[in-house]
């Protein structure tokens, strides 16, 4: 579920309360969060609406000038169900935060030496050597470190995204650099 940055500060600002999308099956779970370009954005409901039951004020709630113009931007037919998705609050990103934390309790080390030692079964070296590489050339475009790597461009970003996820990464303009706390997995693996 993606959305324009217009439609993410409107969210923010507490203009829009309210997404609706045109399915075949939905694609996001109530309770959830997605990762957007400013923060995470809380997805409070996520229900089947038929087309009759969307109101002005409806559509209004989620940032169009009129119900028809909503309808516009909504794709229909082909087995598509219309959705009501109720948004809540965006909240800062976890893994920004999470970045910063170079100083690992007990419970983080065991936990990601643990994450680590997985990942070791199915591709020795392969996630540390990620790191290091980052660590030596940030900056560096996807594909030079999967060419570097001997791996596939999409499957290395893919495999970048799990390192950002615990925080040990983080995106740039172009490439990645090792975040203090990529700097102090490094060392808690030996290198």
């Amino acid at each position: 579920m993606l959305f324009r940055m217009k439609t993410l500060e409107e969210i923010a600002r507490g203009e829009i309360r309210l997404a609706f999308r045109s399915w075949l099956k939905p694609t996001v779970k109530a309770g959830t969060r997605l990762r957007t370009a400013l923060g995470e954005l809380e997805i409070a409901s996520v229900e089947p609406v038929e087309e009759g039951a969307i109101d002005e004020a409806e559509a209004r709630a989620a940032g169009y000038a009129s119900r028809a113009a909503l309808f516009v931007d909504l794709r229909t037919g082909d087995g598509r169900q219309i959705y009501r998705i109720a948004l809540g609050g965006l909240a800062a990103d976890a893994r920004i935060a999470l970045r910063d934390q170079d100083a690992l309790v007990e419970d983080e080390r065991a936990r990601l030496r643990a994450r680590f030692a997985a990942w070791e079964k199915v591709k020795p070296g392969y996630f540390p050597a990620i790191l290091r590489l980052i660590r030596e050339q940030p900056g560096s475009r996807a594909e030079d470190l999967a060419r570097l790597l001997g791996a596939e461009k999409l499957r290395l970003k893919q495999d970048v995204r799990k390192l950002k996820e615990l925080g040990l990464t983080e995106s740039l303009a172009v490439g990645y650099r090792l975040s203090p706390r990529g700097q102090a997995i490094l060392a808690l693996l030996g290198d």
